[in-house]
Parts: structure tokens; sequence; C-alpha cells
């Protein structure tokens, strides 16, 4: 590890000596610079958390990594002098780190917490953007979660209900683009409720979220009441599903989801969708800096979903954002479920969108309900 953050120490004055001459600075006025020099990585991570003991020794060590062992460029980012750097962007001329897993430091966002007001969207191109407090998901995603939803015995209960049917799931094929194809990931079907958590949810987002605190257009009036729950299992770090929004035709416009996490933290990754109104008059500047801030409002987003966590997905999800779990190159093992993610995904299949009032094309096929999403002029039709 000392490889990675600690640079070599100067050579010896004289090839004859033996030891190298004691400094005679005391410790407490070595400079941070010094410290980079000379020190291990110990010693590094002890100046460190003496200075931040809020922080996780894990997080120290992925940002003094990041910062090619520099002690003092850590403490200005902590300080918050400057942006911390993304952990997972390749740099030139650096070793190479360990693999991202499921989890880095929250790199994009100030380390206060607080409550975030609407800013400028903090997605770049290219950059995920990851995000781990309830305060930070909710102000830049339309999405919240709740850690620790169910008490520590009864989620390992249900954990452990769940595990041992995970070999009788199915694997699901559906079609896409004329070909018939697999999902992934295994899932089978339960009945479970979280109405009242996900409400009270609902009614925090209405207040502090939607336009005069009133729900949005199209959102059912009534109360949030899941009819069903579907179990899927992501089996190790590779299985995954990919960018897409949840089939409306049955759930009805401006839907709720909330989704249970057991077992094996993952990546819940969102992106916005945003309609591309290039005018083909403008000219070429103008077009490149549209194209850029279009890619710039598109970049991923990145919630960490641990053990135990109830995500719910509010009303502007499913019309407005496009979600995948990604795969992982590893994954930090659970005591219970070891690389498994039990997730149980609630939905209120509402009566009025039942199959028996779905219309039918002459051919005799259900039609599906789909948001118009790529052109602001049609945008939600």
């Amino acid at each position: 590890m000392d490889a990675f953050v600690s640079r070599r120490k100067r050579p010896r004055l004289s090839s004859s000596s033996t030891e190298p001459e004691p400094t005679t600075l005391p410790r407490e006025h070595v400079s941070a610079t010094t410290v980079d020099e000379e020190e291990s990585t110990d010693v590094k991570l002890g100046i460190l958390l003496s200075l931040h003991p809020h922080r996780s020794p894990e997080d120290l060590l992925d940002l003094l990594l990041d910062c090619n062992g520099s002690v003092e460029r850590v403490i200005e980012i902590l300080s918050g002098h400057e942006p911390g750097p993304d952990i997972r962007s390749p740099k030139n001329n650096t070793p190479k780190k360990r693999p991202p897993s499921t989890i880095g430091y929250q790199s994009a966002l100030p380390f206060s917490a607080g409550h975030t007001t609407h800013k400028a969207p903090l997605t770049k191109k290219g950059k995920t953007l990851h995000l781990y407090s309830p305060e930070d998901i909710a102000a830049h995603t339309p999405c919240s979660i709740i850690h620790n939803f169910l008490g520590p015995t009864l989620a390992t209960a249900l954990l452990e209900e769940l595990l041992p049917e995970v070999a009788s799931y199915k694997t699901a094929t559906f079609r896409l683009f004329d070909n018939v194809v697999q999902s992934p990931h295994t899932a089978c079907l339960v009945s479970e409720l979280v109405r009242r958590a996900v409400n009270d949810e609902i009614s925090q987002r209405i207040a502090t979220h939607y336009p005069g605190g009133k729900k949005l257009r199209f959102q059912s009036p009534r109360e949030w009441q899941p009819t069903a729950a579907f179990v899927n299992c992501y089996d190790g770090p590779r299985q995954c599903v990919g960018y897409h929004s949840d089939q409306l035709s049955y759930l009805g416009p401006r839907a709720v989801i909330g989704s249970l996490s057991l077992g094996v933290a993952r990546e819940f990754r969102v992106r916005r969708i945003v309609p591309n109104d290039n005018d083909n008059d403008t000219d070429d500047k103008n077009n490149k800096n549209n194209d850029t801030t279009h890619a710039d409002l598109q970049g991923q987003i990145s919630i960490h979903l641990p053990h135990n966590s109830l995500l719910v997905m509010h009303a502007d999800m499913q019309e407005e954002w496009k979600h995948a779990i990604a795969p992982a190159l590893s994954t930090d093992p659970h005591p219970v479920a070891g690389n498994k993610r039990i997730n149980i995904t609630y939905r209120w299949y509402r009566d009025e969108f039942s199959p028996r009032f779905t219309p039918r094309c002459r051919c005799g096929v259900p039609t599906v309900l789909k948001c118009v999403q790529r052109r602001s002029e049609t945008r939600g039709r």
C-alpha cells in the first residue's frame, strides 16, 4: 500500500553513512509536505483521522490514494477549499487503483450535510455522480431513500427466508426489437406492504419538490396502495439490468414504486431523459454549447443501496428518468447473503388500468402505455 501513496525518500548524502542524520525539527513543526514525502500510509491516515474523526478510514484512504499520497491536498479538499476528485475517473501517470466495487466517497457534492435547494445540475457527460445521503438523493433525483428501514432482526429474518427460494426463481424472457432475450437476473412474485412509509415519503416529496405543494398532473389523487411485490435476485456482481423505465400499462401515469434491498450492496443508477430540440438554423457554436449542456444534463447518477434500505421512486421518475442496476467489478460480501442481492419491488396495479380495460389494436394485441419523451412539443403525450 505504501507504494501507492509514498514517494521515494531522498538519497543519502554519503555512501559511507550507515544511518540518516536525525532531524532537528520537533514533530509539531513538520509541515504537511514533509509528511507527504517521508511518512507511511498509516501515519498519514492517523494524521487525517485526528483532524477529521467523523470520517471513516476507508473514505480517507480513498482520498489519499486519489491525491497521490498528499496529506496537504486531502486536508484542502476536506476543508472545502477545492472539490474532491472523482475516484472513478482515470488519470494519467497515476498507479492503478483498487477496482470500484459498490461504494466510493461522495466526490461531487460538499461533505457538509444540510438542506439542498434546486441548483444547477451537478451531472457531467462521461462522469458518474455518486450520492449516499438521503438529503442529496432527494435533492438531485426523483427518488428518496430510508436506511435501516426494518429492524435488524426482521431484515435478517426476511433475507434468510427468501434466500432458500432463490433456486426456484425463473429467469424472465421478453421481446426486444423482435428478438426474445433473457433478463440477467431471476424473479418470483410475493406479497408485502410498505404503504405507510412510502406514503410518508410521497407527502414529503409533494411538500418540498412539487409546484404549489400539490400532486403532479395525472398523479393519482388517492393514497398509494401497493397490490403486489416482485422479488428479484442479483446473484453476483455481474448480474444487472440495463437502463429502462418501468412499463406503465397497468400502473398508470405518474406511478410510485417502492424498492427494498436486502443482502449485498449494489449501485442503482439513474439518468434524466432530456428532449433534444436543437434548431438546425442556429450557428455551430450555439449548437455545440447546447449539445454539451444536453449531454451534461443526461449524466448518470449512482445511488448506493445498502442492505435494509427502502428506495422510493416518486411520481416524476418513470416518465422523465431511466434507471438501471449497474454491473460491478466486485462486491463486498454480505455476512448472510454473500454476493446475492434480494430486491423486493412494490407496485400499485390500479383498478382503472386493469388488463380488461386495455385498448387493443385491430389485430387484437393490447396497447402499451408509454410517455413521449424526446421532443419538448410532444413530451408527456
